[in-house]
């Protein structure tokens, strides 16, 4: 089903600047801004911003305009080092945080810079060499098929600003109106971001939207139908299973809670059983679709294996084109093992030669996972952590069934989930990376490269930041809640303790065949069965626009195409502009004033006192965002 007719921008024959000093340099700088912003804003809020676009934009802002140098290519490796800064924070903050509560709780000595460095840093490498062979089957033989909705909207982004013109506008028209827009929800807090109310005559469910630019672009990328599974998911996690548990669970207590489902609705409403029950049952849903999605894939993953082998001497398989170009496969295999080794060899790891070979296992199936996932949602959808629970289920249980327990064998399972989790956030963002390299002509094996510099600059990065950061509020503080890492501790302590929920589990478990068996996708319904409908809503939203696009009469194929393209170019511009603007609103929530922080003082202004800062006026912004994607897209009448 690959689009054999497609020709990138750059033509393979054609050879521009790509893997120079000034893209690896500011590539460099980027990774370890995005890693730090991120890292801090995953810490407090359990989520972090797609770095990809962002960085293409500052790019281009440097090399077109600063240095008035004109290279989609150079752009591109640019934002190919930067992202993967993003990725490792990822990876990093949902599990690493564990070690720093456990040596706090033990009364040990916390990971070392050296350990969470090389943790990030092995993590990273064998993500980016487990998608390399990937590339044809998921990139080039899938073109078409998988949307890679960032990869392709950063291909947007980049294209727009090197052909310039009325395309360009409509780009940063949407990056402007969604910095704008993110500012002054987020920055100003004029109008709340998240919109929820709870269904009292329908005592366990609830309804919310974060009205956010990024959740209604990616909506539109993705189309109608990965829409709707996601939605599919959210629905039935806040509409079905969740009114269930507070009907039946009454006066019971379920662990993981520690007073009755009565007690924990009463108190914290619908988010309280979400948070305690349903993340769990999303984590094995998302289990068993990674199970079925790597059993479908088999056959596609060895013959891309067996055309890869093919390749051995001849500096990666394929026609011999640039574009065609991956590192050799004799690279990839004993860099792999090197890898696999130095985790069982190096003091700082805790993890013998079993746990490494078990990283190379759940590492490859989770890389695999990760990169069709992301084909089909996004990198800001890929539920990294959910995969990271998934890991630590098998190897805690692993772990213990081969006697390695106690604080050892829990340390030894969190190394392992940090490492798996980096595997899949990396192998994630390689692959929207290798998507928009695809589309404008980069050479393949370049880009690898830049993305295994990312990662190294990102990992000595991130270790001086999370520790600093536990130097200075610790984590599970107020100001460090470290969400997604608290849970892992608790998961892992649980199967060692013997009292994980695993029905909750197996309800996810079983839910994913059910949804197999009936046809539809597991992953993407998985995924939105774990993430909060809060975030399917707003994705929704833009997948209905997308629909209604499609289906408008009165409008012949070409101008039926070009409002679809102008509407994908602006959501673009969304996706570009929050990002920055949440980067840029991280950086000030760290500088510090008098009484909290910058981001605490535009956050307290008269503005976020008005009569708009309600649901009500959250709905009223959104709609307007709304109608500026039906508006833009359309274009001016001739």
């Amino acid at each position: 089903m690959s689009d054999n007719s497609f020709k990138p921008f750059v033509p393979a024959e054609k050879t521009l600047p790509e893997f120079t000093a000034t893209s690896i340099i500011l590539g460099i700088l980027l990774a370890v801004l995005f890693g730090g912003a991120n890292a801090y804003l995953g810490l407090r809020v359990g989520m972090t911003v797609s770095a990809s676009i962002p960085a293409a934009v500052i790019s281009m802002g440097v090399i077109r305009v600063i240095l008035r140098r004109d290279s989609v290519l150079e752009n591109n490796m640019v934002q190919t080092i930067g992202s993967a800064g993003e990725s490792v924070a990822a990876g990093a903050i949902f599990t690493m945080p564990a070690l720093f509560l456990w040596a706090s709780e033990w009364g040990t000595e916390a990971p070392s810079l050296v350990e969470i460095a090389l943790i990030a840093g092995i993590g990273g490498a064998l993500g980016v060499l487990f998608m390399v062979p990937l590339r044809k089957a998921l990139i080039v033989q899938e073109h078409g098929v998988l949307p890679y909705p960032e990869g392709q909207a950063c291909a947007e982004v980049l294209l727009a600003g090197e052909e310039g013109g009325a395309k360009a506008g409509i780009v940063f028209k949407g990056l402007g109106i969604a910095a704008l827009y993110k500012f002054i929800a987020d920055g100003l807090k004029l109008f709340p971001s998240e919109v929820h109310y709870e269904i009292p005559a329908y005592a366990g469910s609830g309804v919310g939207v974060d009205v956010l630019p990024a959740l209604l672009g990616v909506g539109y990328i993705c189309g109608t139908k990965i829409s709707s599974y996601l939605f599919a998911g959210g629905v039935t996690g806040w509409f079905v299973l969740m009114p269930l548990i507070v009907l039946f669970g009454g006066s019971s207590v379920l662990f993981p809670a520690d007073v009755t489902v009565a007690e924990l609705y009463a108190e914290g409403g619908s988010f309280a059983i979400w948070t305690n029950y349903i993340k769990y049952i999303g984590a094995g849903a998302v289990a068993a679709g990674g199970v079925i999605s790597l059993i479908k894939s088999l056959p596609l993953i060895i013959r891309t294996f067996r055309e890869a082998v093919k390749g051995y001497g001849k500096g990666g398989a394929g026609t011999g084109q640039r574009t065609d170009k991956d590192l050799s496969m004799k690279v990839i295999f004993a860099s792999i093992a090197v890898l696999a080794i130095l985790l069982w060899l190096i003091p700082a790891v805790p993890v013998n030669l079993f746990c490494a070979f078990l990283i190379v296992i759940f590492g490859f199936f989770f890389a695999t996972v990760s990169s069709r996932m992301v084909g089909l949602i996004g990198s800001s959808n890929n539920p990294v952590s959910g995969m990271a629970i998934a890991t630590l289920l098998a190897t805690t249980i692993i772990l213990k069934a081969t006697g390695q327990v106690g604080q050892a064998g829990m340390t030894a399972a969190i190394a392992i989930g940090s490492i798996i989790c980096i595997v899949a956030a990396i192998a994630g963002d390689t692959s929207q990376d290798l998507k928009t390299g695809y589309i404008v002509g980069a050479t393949p094996y370049r880009q690898q490269i830049g993305e295994i510099i990312g990662v190294a600059a990102s990992a000595i990065a991130i270790g001086a930041i999370l520790y600093l950061l536990s130097a200075a509020w610790g984590y599970g503080s107020t100001e460090l809640p470290a969400p997604q890492a608290t849970l892992m501790k608790m998961i892992v302590e649980g199967v060692m303790g013997g009292n994980l929920p695993w029905n909750l589990v197996f309800v996810g478990v079983f839910i994913g065949i059910v949804v197999e068996v009936l046809g539809i996708p597991v992953l993407p319904f998985a995924v939105g069965l774990y993430l909060p409908i809060h975030l399917s809503t707003p994705m929704m939203l833009g997948g209905i626009v997308r629909w209604a696009f499609e289906k408008k009469k009165n409008m012949d194929e070409k101008e039926k195409k070009n409002l679809i393209e102008n509407g994908v170019l602006y959501c673009s511009g969304l996706i570009a502009g929050e990002g920055l603007v949440g980067i840029l609103l991280a950086v000030f929530a760290i500088i510090p004033m008098a009484g909290g922080t910058f981001g605490d003082f535009l956050g307290t202004t008269f503005l976020s006192r008005t009569p708009i800062n309600s649901n009500l006026g959250g709905l009223i912004f959104f709609a307007l965002l709304t109608v500026t994607l039906c508006v833009i897209a359309k274009g001016k009448k001739k």
